[in-house]
């Protein structure tokens, strides 16, 4: 046998060696697999927690928001109420000043 013909089985040999140390068992895709879906949940329930909280939040927003339009309203209002009351006094001011004079 020539030395290249020699070559050839263990060149064939390492390369099937090499090959099926790749291979991944199904029991060990499995672990890995449960572990990835373990962490997968505990992210989906911290999320579904966090949904919570802003969705209750953004409610508290809206029912703050709409209190502060109420208040905005009613400040307005009275703003009209205290311009009237300050036309009054002034006008009293000036008829008692008139009298004195």
């Amino acid at each position: 046998m020539s030395p290249s013909l020699k070559i050839i089985p263990a060149v064939a040999i390492l390369a099937g060696s090499l090959g099926l140390g790749g291979c991944a068992t199904k029991g060990y895709v499995n672990e890995q697999i449960a572990t990835v879906n373990q962490r997968i949940d505990g992210v989906e329930g911290r999320l579904q927690a966090t949904d919570g909280v802003a969705q209750a939040a953004r409610s508290e927003a809206q029912a703050a928001n709409a209190q502060a339009q109420t208040n905005t309203q009613r400040l307005d209002q009275l703003g009209g109420r205290v311009d009237s009351v300050d036309q009054r006094m002034m006008q009293m001011q000036n008829q008692q000043k008139r009298a004195r004079n």
